[in-house]
């Protein structure tokens, strides 16, 4: 069965004029238009496409690729706005409605939003919502401490930032863990700091533990070597400086450089760091 609103690998079954049929067993031959065929395609060949759905609700299958597919969090740009709904550019040839109802405020031309892309149930259209909330997981969440995942940020709140974990949870990054400037819909990688009782998960951008010490702590080395032996930041360096000089967080800096100090391959001063002879 052919999947609506995502990448389907399917079998060409019949040329015509103005493209070839696909094979979308159940959903019947599928079109794929004849600006979308791939050259030398030919009867036989599997063909990666995405389908959605034409305006008279069949599918149509698209070698281009949408900036996100059902089940997933994007932030898109609003093309236009009718009588029926908001519509936003999602990187295919139709655009994507978000109905009225589906919007926390009202969406303006140009203007990019986070939104949920979805198949209705009572249209079987592809439709996205802003409403974030009925779309994320209520179960317990089951990632492990530790455990790398993708991030969407969705919001800055007043603890730092909120974020969609996997398109399923919400996670906060709190503010003394973030040196940058995140904006709305950014996706970025991200770890699994703690899970609370109540389930509500807390995030960061860097790995946990000693298991980042290594990598970190060869950069800080190699940046010594490139400034002749010695860096002006210490462990009693305030957390914007370490920022800024190696791009991570104080206690990180502090475990990297503990390190290297425990190996006798640098001095830790009140003025900064230097590379042991």
């Amino acid at each position: 069965m052919a999947n609506i609103g995502k990448y389907n690998n399917l079998r060409v079954i019949k040329e015509v004029d103005f493209g070839v049929y696909l094979d979308g067993e159940q959903d019947g031959e599928i079109l794929m238009p004849i600006r979308y065929v791939p050259k030398n395609c030919q009867v036989g060949d599997y063909v990666d496409v995405f389908l959605y759905l034409d305006s008279e609700d069949r599918p149509v299958a698209t070698t281009e690729t949408p900036y996100a597919q059902v089940g997933e969090f994007a932030m898109l740009r609003v093309k236009s706005v009718n009588k029926i709904g908001t519509f936003l550019d999602w990187g295919i040839m139709k655009d994507l409605l978000v109905p009225f109802r589906e919007q926390k405020v009202t969406m303006t031309e140009e203007r990019s939003y986070l939104v949920y892309i979805y198949v209705d149930e009572e249209t079987r259209r592809i439709v996205a919502s802003a409403k974030l909330n009925k779309f994320l997981n209520k179960s317990v969440p089951e990632y492990e401490v530790g455990q790398e995942v993708d991030l969407i940020i969705e919001s800055e709140t007043d603890l730092g930032y909120k974020a969609i974990i996997n398109n399923k949870h919400w996670g906060i990054l709190y503010e003394n863990e973030v040196f940058e400037q995140l904006d709305k819909g950014l996706k970025i990688k991200g770890y699994i700091r703690k899970i609370r009782p109540d389930d509500k998960i807390d995030l960061s951008l860097h790995p946990l533990g000693y298991e980042k010490v290594d990598p970190i702590a060869q950069m800080i080395l190699d940046q010594l070597k490139k400034e002749r032996g010695f860096i002006a930041v210490s462990d009693k360096s305030d957390a914007e400086k370490v920022y800024q000089v190696f791009g991570v967080s104080k206690k990180a800096f502090k475990q990297a450089i503990g390190s290297l100090y425990k190996k006798r391959l640098i001095t830790i001063g009140p003025d900064g760091i230097r590379l042991n002879p």
